[in-house]
């Protein structure tokens, strides 16, 4: 199957689509022919999008940390462009720095957002793609989600979780034509990853991570880590006893804490604290 044959004429909903991973991400699938939905909390930037797009796009205001917004987003998307075929679970925010110094703000923000928001999106669409007998739910989730960086242990919390919830419904929806799929990048080039480390990886394109979603549409994987590499290393380092496990890890993966620039992340974070 060609990967315009995967993705042409279906309809695609990207969440946090108005810039970084998801613009590009809808950018993507709509070269291969997908009607997109660009959704976004800051709807100027979700319109603009779509309309650099073309016609058959649409972009939308939607705040996935509201139920009722996502379901009128779903809804406007449903009878603009026909029910939704695909769903990108994108949104995502990130606060960097000490566990303690964390402000309860942005503990709520990034559980609501990076987490129960997957949630939503999930319990949203997958019922009509059963009733239907198929559709695909792809989730940028992060390295987080199986490693645990010093400085970004609430992020970590949060996508540790969502592969943990994807897993599960992924059993729940087993021969229904539904599929999953987890997209698990290092760190990416994006305001949300602003003066961040980044360890051995090095620093991804938001255009990788396009890529590989394109790709799990095309031929459907449920874990999908960019660089490859980084989900069979892991599972080598889980091997070692925990001594020499711990200092492998501290050599391959950055301390936030130590490495980062809080400087270079000044406005994404004061954005994220006052939000």
């Amino acid at each position: 199957m060609s990967r315009r044959y995967a993705v042409a004429g279906r309809v695609v909903a990207v969440t946090g689509g108005g810039r970084g991973i998801g613009e590009r991400i809808a950018v993507r699938l709509a070269a291969a022919g997908a009607r997109v939905a660009v959704g976004d909390i800051d709807e100027t930037a979700a319109v603009r999008v779509a309309s650099e797009l073309g016609d058959e796009h649409v972009g939308r205001h939607l705040d996935v940390t509201s139920t009722e917004s996502f379901g009128a987003f779903l809804d406007e998307v449903g009878s603009t462009l026909g029910s939704v075929d695909v769903l990108v679970n994108n949104a995502g925010v990130m606060w960097v720095g000490p566990f303690a110094e964390e402000p309860e703000i942005c503990l709520r923000r990034q559980l609501e957002v990076n987490l129960v928001g997957v949630m939503r999106g999930v319990r949203l669409v997958a019922p009509a793609m059963q009733a239907r007998g198929s559709g695909h739910i792809v989730t940028i989730a992060s390295a987080g989600s199986l490693l645990a960086l010093p400085g970004e242990a609430s992020y970590a919390a949060t996508k540790h979780g969502v592969l943990g919830y994807l897993k599960a419904v992924r059993e729940e929806l087993l021969g229904s034509g539904v599929h999953l799929s987890v997209v698990l990048p290092a760190v990416v080039d994006t305001q949300l990853a602003a003066g961040t480390a980044t360890g051995i990886a090095g620093r991804l394109s938001p255009d990788r991570v396009a890529e590989a979603v394109l790709e799990v549409l095309t031929k459907p994987r449920f874990e999908v880590s960019i660089p490859r590499y980084v989900d069979p290393l892991n599972r080598a380092i889980g091997l070692l006893p925990r001594p020499a496990r711990d200092a492998v890890s501290r050599r391959l993966v950055p301390n936030q804490l130590r490495e980062s620039d809080p400087g270079a992340r000044a406005d994404y974070q004061s954005r994220l604290e006052t939000d």
